[in-house]
């Protein structure tokens, strides 16, 4: 890439030697400035694929006081930005694929299980949002709801049972915590994964499943503002859950038998 664009300034430069006699000055820096076009033009394609840090949808402190502003900013632009940078590395070179078609395989791929389970992970919590005022104005679908009350009973039950697994005890440490559909797509689970890995991971759980719903529970996420009091900022984080983008996560890998696509 470098050496093309070297030839092309050079081979330019030549072109722009040889028209400065005929050319007016207003020719010349439209030759100039083609030459420059075209070199950023073979440069662009490396930025452009990289992976990113999605903005939010939402302000930092728009998720108070559940989740406070300071959090927000240090999870986002300082941990998620970390993830991002190291996948960026482990893939320099590599053919640009979303960061959901590296998931399948991640446990076998080194620094792809952390880094871009991270990337994946991130950009997903953050689109599953929103301030606490517009969450309580959303809610299941008839779809989310009936797999709902088919799998745990009722919401109220999910719920119990996801503050469970979300407990320290349960995930020890560091890690996520899903509501998931199975693979044949009839009926949501609840799991925990460590660190970075997610249900998508061939070998995380007992099958591949598709994460509708997703907490953090890295003391990064709430140390701030909870201290250890983790199960407190399990049972405050509903106030900003976005039933509408859950449902239609749910509706998605219902259809597709797939992943949710994230920003990033």
């Amino acid at each position: 890439m470098k050496l093309a664009i070297s030839s092309l300034l050079v081979g330019s430069a030549a072109a722009f030697s040889m028209n400065m006699k005929a050319d007016s000055s207003s020719s010349r820096r439209d030759v100039l400035g083609k030459t420059l076009a075209a070199g950023a033009a073979l440069a662009a394609p490396a930025a452009a694929n990289a992976y990113f840090v999605p903005d939010l949808p939402y302000a930092f402190e728009a998720l108070e006081p559940y989740i406070d502003a300071p959090t927000m900013k240090l999870h986002h632009d300082k941990h998620h930005a970390t993830y991002v940078a190291n996948i960026n590395k482990a893939t320099e070179g590599k053919e640009d694929v979303p960061i959901l078609d590296l998931m399948a395989d991640a446990l076998e791929a080194g620094p792809v299980r952390n880094n871009g389970g991270g990337h994946y992970n991130h950009a997903f919590f953050w689109d599953e949002m929103a301030p606490a005022d517009e969450a309580k104005k959303t809610k299941p679908s008839a779809q989310l709801e009936g797999l709902i009350e088919k799998s745990f009973g009722s919401m109220d039950d999910m719920k119990a049972k996801f503050e469970a697994q979300a407990a320290p005890g349960a995930v020890f440490g560091s890690g996520w915590v899903w509501v998931c559909v199975n693979k044949a797509g009839d009926k949501l689970e609840i799991v925990g994964t460590p660190n970075q890995d997610n249900p998508l991971m061939k070998g995380v759980t007992d099958e591949v499943m598709f994460p509708i719903l997703g907490l953090d529970v890295w003391e990064h996420a709430y140390y701030l503002k909870y201290q250890n009091r983790r199960p407190e900022y399990v049972s405050n984080w509903w106030n900003v859950v976005n039933w509408d983008k859950v449902s239609k996560n749910c509706a998605y890998v219902v259809e597709k038998h797939a992943g949710v696509p994230v920003i990033g």
